[in-house]
């Protein structure tokens, strides 16, 4: 190996994974909810964050839908 390396005549290229990269972004959750990722991050040793992202992808792949009830009481 080397000891050094002339990168000067390298040509730049795009990141071919840059469209797969994740987007920070900013949520308001509820403690609870913080909890209970905390607890299950512990337990399979993957960080809360990681455990959030992959329920929310497997609901984007099986195209779950929220469903919101409210009661209509007279």
């Amino acid at each position: 190996m080397k000891k050094e390396y002339d990168l000067s005549k390298m040509k730049s290229r795009k990141n071919p994974y840059a469209s797969k990269l994740k987007k920070p972004v900013t949520m308001r959750l509820s403690e609870d909810v913080i909890d209970y990722f905390k607890c299950m991050a512990e337990d399979s040793g993957v960080p809360y964050q990681s455990l959030i992202n992959l329920y929310l992808r497997d609901c984007v792949y099986q195209h779950r839908k929220v469903d919101i009830s409210w009661n209509k009481e007279a």
